[in-house]
């Protein structure tokens, strides 16, 4: 397929639309435009069975071990499970937990929506500020961002993660300390940055509202109870996850608060439903028209088989904008691994780089690459049919630009074709075979276009899951684990040392430091 051109195949077969796209679980998935034919799809699907892909999918679903390396169970679709549905693992009912800890959530959004908690001061929240890092922060902003349409009134949402402290002197110049709550997401409650950012707001709450103001302007989720009890975060605004929910597979859960507190309880019930249906279409439909199975497949096809590096995700709608970086943690923290499950150094290509940004700000900036460098990249489109912002004319625009993009990727321009329509604009012989090398674009990209009627709670629900589930068919083709992250821990380990460093250069600088020449800049400029 390497030497084939896509826009030959279409034009060898009028049924390629039909036989190269699904419709499941309200979502459309196109992949004709990828360079597949229906026999690479069922050769893929064929690698799968050989993988024992419907096995470790059965595995996953069901609580059985499959993160290896940390011994546990990956569990983040228990947490979108209907309540009355049991769990077993390990002769327990984990939906127990989640029931509880659920409830607990809705419990507490209900409470401050309605004026039952208040701050230190009797007021009612109007800021709430979310302090974590990696999932911790990108699931809360991204949901909160992408239903924006659906966000109650009363409560502005501010996120912090970075470290360097601009994002909380922002966040906290933007508010006022009576009237905010803080939720401090630290599974640990030891995340440099995250508690960093978390003494950093009680040092402003307790600065103007009192010590006794902690308990009733904090919230958190984590397991580490000793540490929250040093914060002074209060025993009826703690909220629980679990070992067996990552980082990045944790908006479902009590690190989703932030969202829940945007949207609403029915909102949010409605979010986890959305994820729940593709859950049941992962687990019971069959290979050929599974949707995270066949974007799962085609990504190892153009991975492996096709040597593309590089995967572009392009949603057609603005309030998507945070998405590709949530999901740029989900496939490369997942994914990016060296060795097989059982420890052998694999010889093989596994994650690529996933990036992206919402379609029209992206034909603006990296098009062009795309478009005409000598590299090849492969592409999702994602875009609703019906607006979100109540526009359905700017919508057509929006979509109208989605199709024309994925379409021309696909078909390129040939030198040909560039001369006619320089000939055709009237300039001179001469200036046609200057200009046309320029213009000519090889096409050929191969992508795929991701269209549902609307983003809602539970379209973002499936959307979520979809990639999920797409990121752990990919992990099981190439045998990996991708529910633990030994590359995220490296650098962490590193700064701690490198922290009373960076305090005192001058010692380090005298020591022979390997840092030493950048380290003489820190102690100059200071």
């Amino acid at each position: 397929m390497r030497g084939q051109r896509v826009r030959d195949l279409f034009r060898a077969d009028p049924r390629r639309f039909a036989q190269l796209s699904r419709e499941e679980a309200g979502l459309l998935v196109d992949f004709s435009r990828q360079r597949v034919l229906p026999e690479t799809i069922a050769l893929l699907i064929q690698l799968a069975h050989e993988c024992d892909l419907g096995s470790r999918i059965a595995a996953l679903l069901s609580g059985e071990i499959v993160n290896d390396t940390e011994r546990r169970p990956a569990l983040h679709t228990a947490l979108r499970r209907a309540s009355d549905q049991p769990l077993l693992v390990n002769g327990r009912d984990v939906m127990v937990e989640v029931r509880r800890e659920r409830e607990k959530v809705f419990a507490f959004v209900r409470d401050v929506q309605q004026g039952r908690i208040l701050g230190q001061s009797g007021k009612r929240f109007e800021t709430v500020i979310n302090i974590g890092i990696g999932g911790s922060d990108l699931g809360p902003v991204m949901a909160v961002e992408a239903l924006a349409r659906y966000r109650l009134s009363g409560i502005e949402f501010r996120f912090v993660s970075n470290v360097d402290g601009s994002q909380m002197v922002d966040a906290m110049g933007l508010a006022n300390p009576e009237t905010t709550l803080v939720i401090v997401c630290s599974k640990t409650f030891t995340t440099l940055e995250t508690m960093s950012n978390a003494r950093l707001a009680r040092h402003w709450i307790v600065e103007r509202l009192g010590p006794a103001a902690v308990s009733r302007h904090f919230a958190a989720v984590s397991v580490n109870h000793r540490a929250m009890d040093e914060f002074g975060v209060g025993a009826e605004q703690r909220f629980t996850m679990w070992d067996w929910v990552g980082g990045r597979y944790s908006v479902w859960s009590s690190i989703g608060l932030a969202v829940a507190l945007a949207i609403g309880p029915e909102n949010f019930s409605a979010f986890l439903a959305g994820g729940r249906e593709l859950d049941e279409h992962f687990s019971g439909a069959p290979l050929e028209r599974n949707l995270p199975v066949l974007l799962g497949l085609i990504a190892v096809w153009n991975r492996n088989f096709l040597g593309i590096p590089s995967h572009a995700l392009l949603p057609y709608e603005q309030r998507l904008h945070r998405l590709p970086a949530y999901l740029q943690q989900l496939e490369m923290e997942s994914n990016g691994k060296r060795v097989t499950r059982d420890g052998r150094v694999i010889d093989y290509e596994t994650g690529a780089v996933l990036w992206g940004e919402p379609g029209s700000n992206a034909q603006h900036s990296f098009f062009q690459l795309l478009h005409q460098e000598t590299a090849d990249v492969a592409l999702d489109f994602l875009a609703p049919v019906q607006s979100s912002s109540g526009l359905p004319e700017k919508q057509n625009l929006a979509l109208a630009n989605c199709l024309a993009q994925a379409h021309a990727f696909m078909t390129g321009e040939s030198e040909e074709q560039a001369r006619t329509e320089l000939a055709a604009s009237g300039i001179d012989e001469a200036r046609v075979a200057q200009l046309a090398a320029h213009k000519v674009h090889p096409g050929n990209r191969p992508n795929s276009v991701l269209l549902f009627q609307r983003l809602d709670p539970p379209t973002l629900g499936k959307l979520i899951a979809l990639y999920e589930h797409k990121v752990f068919v990919q992990s099981v083709i190439w045998d990996i684990n991708p529910f633990d992250q030994w590359g995220v821990e490296l650098g962490k380990k590193l700064a701690d040392k490198l922290t009373p460093v960076v305090t005192d250069p001058a010692a380090a600088i005298a020591s022979g430091h390997e840092l030493g020449g950048l380290l003489e800049y820190v102690a100059r400029w200071r």
